[in-house]
């Protein structure tokens, strides 16, 4: 690091003010890697996985973090995900250790399912598509115990779901496909589990009426849809059946909700679907998740973010806040699901609302480096031609670090230690939090290495002479791919750098240096002239609005009932959207609102949507 600074000095760049007494206190590794916050930002920033399937036949190298099953076992998380050879836990949901379990899956999980049964965990997720369910009571351990009894059921068990009602009874839920419907079947927990009676199928999509289910990015493909990963929850007396849809690896990946009185169903398709939905910001995708109930009894949705440029499976995880409201609709809230939220310890005065307010402030910022971009062609698996993958952004230039676009990213053609990038904010903010994306160019790395680090200093200036380091992670020893650091006071700030020192990849790749906090100056104006006009297509709506020059970008908001606006879609510089998402015979209620770096404006008028 003593490199680093030299040459940086040596620039007439970095003077560090030693003297002033207001130089903040600067966050770092500590021995232990725990990371004491009020605050966590998505993508969720765990040592991901790299996966192997790949490698013998093109040495595409990604890491991934899908489908998660997250329980909560005597007061403490689990988080199983799909290839990743073993699994984490958490007390608070924000320091996730990862297990090398004694004994687990060979080829890892697919899709795993995760369940509380009295005193045990049990999980299924056998990637072959059949296997027994396997169990141990020390998950911190991981002596995960067989019975040899082979659930086979009719073509075969894709992203299962095991399910334990209030008496006991145990449920196998599941299906991945474009042509079968989910399905259930009850297993027997005094027989190892076996199956008990025969298969029953439950419900597929409806793209025709459901706006939402519909293939492709925004909702644009002819091809056919995927239904995929359920999830039971009950609450009350009513079964919430949770599913995925369209597709993965698209931005508007989702979970929608069906309900009954019975584990057996019959299901009804619930009116506000759907209930996790993200297509915009950074990381878009919210879809094959999972619920949880933490121990201050709150919920939280789990789901599947879309990243999508070295495979079409690139993914992450987000956590969202969600729950029932008091008629018994379920929702989960992405509303700026991208920015920092509050934990689940720290109190707020409502749980579906945790956004903490704190804006971004690097969006689209002069920004600039002191090495060259790399000029070498990518090694990815690209299906784009095929209709199932978006198209590779080939430009790595440094503009791309800083334009809330996780698929693009900045690659440097060297990887050192006098490796600068510098963001100009334009005028003083009020700065909060950090969040640098590191992305996997032409990476050789599979599995789960114990070399995996990345290392670095930010720096902040109000008069680009005299800089504080507010971050010092030039030691640091943990895998943190998407590091966000919630600094120990705010602190004040023009100018912000990244000082790179180290990271285990031959190319040094940002997709995305974010800054989050609040600005001095005025929110934006509450959004005018504001219309919906639904199309000749039912599962279509025009929205528009006047042009705000002071906004960032904008947020709309809708539900089917006025004092439940629960879905919402967040776009950045040009106002309109084309809501793509909607039900054929279901009324609307919609709103929308403006943000900048000062903060959100008031929102506009709501409008019933016949």
């Amino acid at each position: 690091m003593k490199k680093a600074l030299a040459l940086v000095g040596l620039l007439g760049v970095i003077s560090c003010n030693t003297n002033n007494q207001d130089t903040p206190a600067v966050v770092g590794d500590n021995t232990e890697g725990i990371r004491d916050y009020k605050t966590y930002c998505n993508p969720i920033d765990i040592d991901y996985s790299y996966m192997s399937h790949y490698r013998a036949e093109n040495k595409v190298s990604y890491r991934s973090g899908a489908d998660p099953a997250v329980v909560n076992f005597k007061g403490r998380y689990y988080m199983f995900v799909t290839r990743s050879h073993g699994y984490w836990a958490s007390d608070d949901m924000l320091n996730w250790k990862f297990i090398r379990p004694q004994s687990w899956y060979f080829h890892g999980t697919n899709a795993p399912a995760a369940a509380v049964y009295k005193d045990k965990l049990i999980v299924y997720g056998d990637p072959v598509g059949y296997g027994p369910v396997i169990e141990t009571d020390n998950p911190e351990l991981g002596d995960w115990k067989t019975n040899f009894a082979i659930l086979h059921v009719p073509g075969q068990i894709q992203d299962p779901d095991l399910f334990i009602d209030d008496d006991g009874r145990v449920y196998l839920y599941e299906e991945s496909s474009n042509l079968w419907p989910i399905r259930v079947i009850e297993l027997d927990p005094d027989n190892y589990f076996v199956p008990i009676g025969e298969q029953k199928d439950l419900f597929t999509l409806e793209p025709d009426k459901h706006g939402w289910e519909r293939f492709g990015q925004d909702h644009k493909s002819d091809l056919e849809p995927y239904i995929e990963g359920p999830w039971m929850m009950k609450h009350g007396d009513t079964y919430y059946l949770e599913y995925g849809a369209p597709g993965t690896q698209w931005n508007v990946y989702a979970d929608g909700v069906r309900t009954s009185k019975s584990p057996f169903g019959p299901f009804e398709y619930a009116p506000y679907n759907p209930i996790s939905y993200k297509p915009g910001g950074f990381l878009k995708g919210s879809g094959h998740g999972s619920t949880v109930q933490d121990n201050n009894g709150n919920y939280w949705h789990y789901a599947t973010m879309a990243i999508s440029v070295n495979y079409k499976f690139e993914r992450r995880i987000g956590m969202y806040p969600a729950g029932f409201e008091e008629n018994g609709q379920m929702y989960v809230n992405t509303a700026y699901g991208d920015y920092p939220h509050y934990l689940p310890d720290t109190k707020v005065d409502n749980h579906k609302h945790r956004f903490t307010g704190w804006m971004l402030l690097s969006y689209k910022k002069p920004v600039t480096t002191n090495s060259g971009v790399v000029t070498k062609e990518i090694n990815v698996v690209d299906e784009s031609d095929t209709g199932f993958m978006l198209e590779q952004i080939k430009d790595f230039q440094i503009n791309k670090i800083n334009d809330e676009e996780i698929r693009s990213y900045w690659v440097s053609e060297a990887n050192n230690d006098s490796i600068y990038v510098e963001m100009d904010l334009k005028s003083k903010m009020n700065i909060k939090a950090v969040q640098i994306n590191f992305q996997d160019y032409n990476s050789d790395i599979y599995g789960r290495p114990d070399t995996l680090r990345q290392q670095f200093v930010i720096q902040t200036s109000l008069d680009k002479i005299n800089w504080e380091t507010i971050a010092d992670y030039s030691k640091n020893t943990r895998d943190m791919p998407h590091s966000y650091i919630e600094l120990k006071k705010p602190v004040d700030a023009r100018y912000i750098r990244y000082n790179h020192v180290y990271c285990t990849n031959e190319y040094l790749s940002i997709s995305e240096f974010r800054v989050f906090g609040n600005g001095y100056g005025a929110k934006p104006s509450k959004p005018s002239n504001f219309k919906v006009v639904r199309q000749k297509d039912r599962r279509n709506a025009d929205l528009t609005w006047d042009k705000d020059s002071k906004a960032t970008g904008y947020v709309i908001y809708w539900g089917i009932s006025k004092d439940k606006l629960n879905l919402s879609a967040l776009m950045y510089d040009e106002p309109n959207y084309e809501l793509r998402a909607l039900t054929t015979n279901q009324s609307y209620y919609m709103q929308v609102e403006s943000f900048n770096e000062n903060g959100i404006s008031e929102k506009s008028e709501i409008i019933y949507v016949e």
